[in-house]
């Protein structure tokens, strides 16, 4: 995600560049990236993003200013077996996004609903006749069809940040690093009553004070969010939800998402650490995944599907 929001901060920054989009379509056997993860161009050879391990960018990029030049979209196939150090096969759709400077290009519009927190929905075709990316409406009634990639975009992590302490600072600079949104609140009162999370909303509580870490879980609790993270002993957070419990009903969907105490099990002790545990384990859940070590799992790391999810990071 951090990589396609760079992307569209500098097409947004400089709308009277043409650009080259390159889109990895398809892939076989392991590879770098998954479908929907893009490389951009500009009319210098330039480049921003990553497709493989740094072995294909700068031929990607030449193909990007001969597509510049033609105005032709171009699919690319790479063997990875050979000379990488991938074992497999990617394709790669090449094609020119025209300057924004008089009218809305794929980018600027992308950029324009990110940043409105919206779904959005990229199709992708890269088989046929005609090639080439386009931003669904939000009504469009999409099937799947071959040789076309659909690429869901969720908006970045939003992550609401009520604390205090040396965690904070680390905390924010690894969400910042990724690209997430933080808003840091000193009191849960500065949080909209009309305030409508979405499912990569993410809040945590560290303030190190029991009453401020009470009105915030009073806050937070009823919005039922996917990750509520809370910091400290678990004897502490037993009082905490026994004291909100003698004049508030806790219902079980809203505990079930309560993640205390929060971060991962990586034997954490500095603030640095400690923020590690906790941006890690939000990353984790928002992408449905345990936290485990990957030598562990069974199934492959990245899926192989024609229709692309892209979530936080």
């Amino acid at each position: 995600m951090k990589s396609l929001l760079q992307i569209l901060q500098r097409a947004c920054a400089e709308r009277s560049q043409t650009w080259a989009l390159a889109t990895l379509v398809r892939t076989r056997g392991s590879t770098y990236r998954k479908p929907g993860a893009r490389l951009l161009v500009d009319s210098r050879g330039g480049m921003l993003g990553v497709l493989s391990g740094g072995c294909l960018e700068e031929e990607i990029a030449r193909y990007g200013l001969n597509v510049i030049r033609k105005g032709v979209p171009e699919l690319l196939v790479f063997d990875t077996r050979r000379l990488n150090g991938c074992n497999g096969f990617i394709e790669i759709l090449v094609e020119k996004i025209p300057a924004a400077d008089t009218i809305e290009n794929l980018l600027t519009l992308l950029a324009n609903k990110i940043s409105r927190r919206e779904l959005c929905r990229v199709r992708t075709r890269f088989e046929g006749e005609k090639l080439g990316s386009e931003l669904l409406t939000n009504d469009s009634f999409v099937i799947e069809e071959p040789g076309a990639l659909l690429h869901t975009i969720r908006p970045p992590v939003r992550l609401l940040l009520f604390a205090n302490g040396p965690e904070v600072e680390p905390v924010q600079a690894l969400a910042y690093d990724l690209k997430w949104s933080v808003e840091h609140l000193s009191h849960p009162s500065e949080l909209s009553d009309n305030f409508v999370p979405d499912d990569q909303t993410a809040a945590l509580v560290m303030t190190h004070n029991f009453g401020r870490d009470l009105v915030a879980l009073d806050r937070l609790l009823p919005l039922r969010l996917p990750y509520l993270g809370l910091l400290g002993p678990r004897k502490r957070h037993a009082e905490l939800l026994a004291q909100l419990q003698e004049y508030r009903e806790l219902r079980s969907s809203w505990i079930e998402n309560l993640y205390a105490p929060a971060g991962l099990d990586i034997g954490s002790e500095a603030p640095e650490e400690i923020a590690l545990s906790i941006v890690s384990e939000v990353t984790a859940v928002l992408s449905k995944r345990r936290g485990g070590f990957l030598r562990d799992r069974l199934r492959a790391i990245h899926s192989d599907q024609s229709q692309s999810i892209e979530h936080a990071a």
